[in-house]
């Protein structure tokens, strides 16, 4: 008999990979020290592999794409089909952090395309108008997103933008741990937070990433069904996987009448497939809706679902970076040198700048949050926020919960206008290149306006310094 291996040897690969990066992370103090998620350590483990030997027997990069660009898609439904908490009132710090997320991606976005125009009227001509989008897709989405929607650039030509996002946002995973770091011991000296508060991180279960023998263990799931009918686990992958299959079925009908239109409408439908983690998270939501109405949402477990959404993205984040093929990058070296490290800059200064000033409480703690999910991930978000509130005691990641809503239904029109200054790149007309400048320049404006409304007299103070001091604020309120 002849089955097909390829996809669970892939999966045993980055197994391996992660216990490795695992055991690294309990025994090394390196990776102690900065915190580095072991997923990112197990990417980089396999990226040589993946770029010079596994090929040679059959195991390419393209294969751990493949795994990158589904288990986006079911990490957002694992989290779409969470049963939202009971409606609570918190106050106008939900819109703060909105914005503040916004924030970060129209910084990015504006600072990527601005610089690959640049480039591209200056010494770089045959560089895709596109390029400097891929900056904040790989920072504040993320490695699948970047991927995803890059791939399907390549019905413009465009080879390599998978590879390219898939790199923007291994710098960014590297920003994030050590810039993060940085900032909570620069906070320290500078008296943002006490040492008191820095206590958890210090703990040896923190850096090491694995609790200790015989330490009380948290709750990871509940079961919410009899294992003798079926395993909760079960029910709860068979719901993602459903919501997955309703996703395809829903892009599979909009290509078909897509189709009709004649090329645009080909065009359209493949840049709708790399986007096909909004389409998957809407019929998550869809279903928690229907069983919420039919009064069967008992039956999911929010911890469960967590898990599964954590598992996704542990396997998404490993094989995102080692997909990324070195030789495809090493072509655009210089540009991504200049627009990464403008972005870093920008969204290290930027966020604290900015976050200072728009939140009056918990500064730091949301600050630091803020620059974790726009340079990684929600997971390295948490990460960081969890070194210095271990409990969560803080309200910061429960209010995240009730922004990100908001948030990513700000990014949607973003993320689809993303791909229009390609038409230029295959058209040579500058105008959709203008078209899409003046929307994020929209974008901008509403950035600015929310925030001058909210932060009223102390929106500009203290310009010269990157910190708004705490004492100004408590000053405004008396």
């Amino acid at each position: 008999m002849n089955f097909s291996w390829p996809i669970f040897v892939n999966l045993g690969i980055i197994s391996i990979a992660i216990l490795t990066g695992t055991l690294l992370r309990a025994s090394v103090r390196f990776f102690q020290k900065y915190l580095i998620p072991n997923a990112l350590t197990a990417s980089f483990l396999i990226l040589p592999l993946y770029n010079f030997l596994l090929p040679h027997i059959g195991f390419t990069s393209a294969q751990l794409g493949e795994i990158t660009y589904h288990f986006l898609g079911l990490s957002f439904i694992a989290l779409g089909l969470r049963m939202p908490p009971k409606e609570e009132k918190r106050g106008p710090v939900v819109f703060q952090t909105s914005i503040a997320v916004i924030s970060q991606i129209v910084l990015q976005a504006i600072i990527g395309f601005g610089l690959t125009l640049i480039l591209i009227h200056t010494f770089m001509p045959d560089l895709f108008h596109s390029f400097g989008f891929l900056l904040p897709l790989g920072f504040a989405e993320g490695p699948g997103q970047a991927f995803s929607i890059g791939e399907a650039w390549k019905i413009h030509g465009v080879e390599d933008a998978g590879n390219i996002g898939l790199t923007f946002a291994a710098i960014g995973f590297v920003l994030c741990c050590f810039g993060g770091i940085f900032l909570i011991n620069h906070a320290l000296r500078k008296g943002w937070i006490s040492k008191q508060e820095l206590r958890h991180m210090r703990k040896k279960e923190t850096q090491t990433g694995i609790r200790p023998r015989g330490s009380k263990l948290e709750v990871g799931a509940y079961q919410t069904t009899d294992t003798e009918a079926v395993d909760s686990v079960s029910l709860h992958i068979a719901l993602v996987l459903m919501c997955y299959l309703g996703a395809w079925g829903v892009l599979k009908g909009i290509t078909v009448l897509l189709d009709m239109i004649g090329p645009i409408g080909h065009e359209l439908a493949a840049n709708l497939w790399g986007l096909h983690f909004i389409f998957a998270v809407t019929v998550g939501l869809f279903v928690r809706k229907i069983l919420k109405t039919t009064g069967l949402d008992f039956i999911v477990d929010n911890r469960t679902m967590t898990r599964i959404s954590g598992l996704s993205v542990d396997i998404m984040v490993t094989s995102a970076v080692a997909a990324i093929s070195i030789t495809a990058v090493a072509q655009y070296w210089l540009p991504l040198t200049i627009i990464a490290g403008a972005g870093a800059a920008a969204t290290f200064f930027g966020t604290l700048w900015f976050c200072s000033r728009l939140f009056s409480d918990h500064r730091f703690y949301r600050t630091l949050f803020i620059f974790g999910v726009s340079t990684g991930t929600l997971s390295t978000g948490l990460a960081l926020l969890r070194a210095v509130d271990p409990e969560f005691e803080s309200p910061v990641a429960v209010d995240y919960t009730y922004a990100s809503g908001i948030a990513f239904m700000l990014a949607i029109p973003l993320i689809l206008i993303i791909p229009l200054p390609l038409r230029t790149f295959t058209t040579g007309n500058m105008v959709y290149s203008w078209i899409t400048l003046g929307i994020f320049g929209v974008y901008s404006v509403f950035v600015l306006v929310s925030y001058g409304l909210i932060t009223r007299r102390r929106a500009l103070g203290q310009r010269a310094h990157l910190w708004f001091r705490a004492s100004e604020i408590a000053a405004q309120k008396n």
